[in-house]
C-alpha cells in the first residue's frame, strides 16, 4: 500500500502524519518506507487491510482532512 496524509506542512511533519506512520511501523508487515511525500508498507493482506483501518482511524483523529491510499495486490512470485 502505498499512502499520504494532509494537509501537509513541509516545516515539520503534522501530527496526522506522525500517528499514521506510527501505527503502520507497529504492524507486523514485511517492509515500510517512509518519506516526505508518501510512505509505503508491503504485506500479508490481512495484514494490510487490517493497518490501513488503523492508520485511517489514528490519522483522522489526529487531525487529517484527506488520506490518500493506493493498494496493489501482487500475486505470488511477483515484485
Amino acid at each position: 500500500m502505498e499512502f499520504t496524509t494532509e494537509p501537509f506542512d513541509l516545516d515539520e511533519a503534522p501530527a496526522h502524519a506522525v500517528a499514521a506512520r506510527e501505527v503502520v511501523r507497529a504492524r507486523a508487515l514485511d517492509a515500510v518506507d517512509v518519506g516526505p511525500f508518501g510512505n509505503t508498507a508491503e504485506g500479508s493482506a490481512d495484514e494490510v487491510l487490517a493497518a490501513i483501518s488503523a492508520l485511517l482511524h489514528t490519522s483522522l483523529e489526529a487531525g487529517a482532512t484527506r488520506v490518500s491510499l493506493q493498494v496493489n495486490v501482487i500475486g505470488e512470485g511477483e515484485g
